[in-house]
């Protein structure tokens, strides 16, 4: 029982660690469609075209949509049941901190001889990937995925963030059903 106690902070702190995730994800989906009925894919290339992001981010984002896909028993196909298409956003996001306490600048670093106006400016890019998917037969949308989190420019780091967007927003699909 005392090795318990010592060790449930521990456990705690790990499942709430796990528990977090960089990326938010929302999905919907049209409760009508059967999804069991989507057995093959093909990229929506007119769709995909109008992604305001560069080509090299694009091919890494279908790269990730296709392997998602392929690891839930789908097959890319010339004749497809469903098309996938994808919509990017990105916002900027300025942050200012300011660490005086009151007109008088008491705090941390105060100093008799000046204002303790420490200021820093920091931006972050937050970015959206929508991912849609579309009945082929009847060209309507079925289900969307979102993700939203932050955008990192580090080259190393670029293809797992997007990997883990992607994974993130297709673990949705297949939508569970309810009973």
């Amino acid at each position: 029982m005392k090795k318990l106690l010592k060790l449930s902070p521990v456990l705690i702190l790990a499942i709430l660690l796990s528990s977090c995730s960089s990326v938010r994800v929302v999905a919907d989906y049209d409760k009508e469609v059967n999804f069991n009925q989507y057995k093959s894919f093909a990229f929506f290339k007119p769709g995909i075209d109008k992604a305001e992001i560069s080509d090299l981010d694009k091919r890494r984002i279908l790269r990730a949509i296709e392997a998602e896909l392929l690891a839930k028993g789908m097959t890319k196909s010339e004749t497809p049941d469903m098309l996938v298409s994808i919509f990017t956003k990105e916002r900027e996001q300025v942050n200012v901190y300011n660490n005086g306490f009151g007109p008088y600048g008491y705090g941390w670093g105060w100093s008799p001889w000046y204002w303790n106006n420490f200021n820093s400016v920091s931006t972050t890019t937050e970015g959206i990937l929508y991912i849609d998917l579309i009945d082929a037969k009847r060209k309507e949308l079925v289900w969307q995925g979102q993700g939203v989190g932050y955008l990192t420019h580090n080259m190393k780091e670029k293809d797992e963030r997007i990997k883990e967007f992607v994974f993130k927003i297709l673990e949705k699909y297949p939508p569970e059903e309810k009973e």
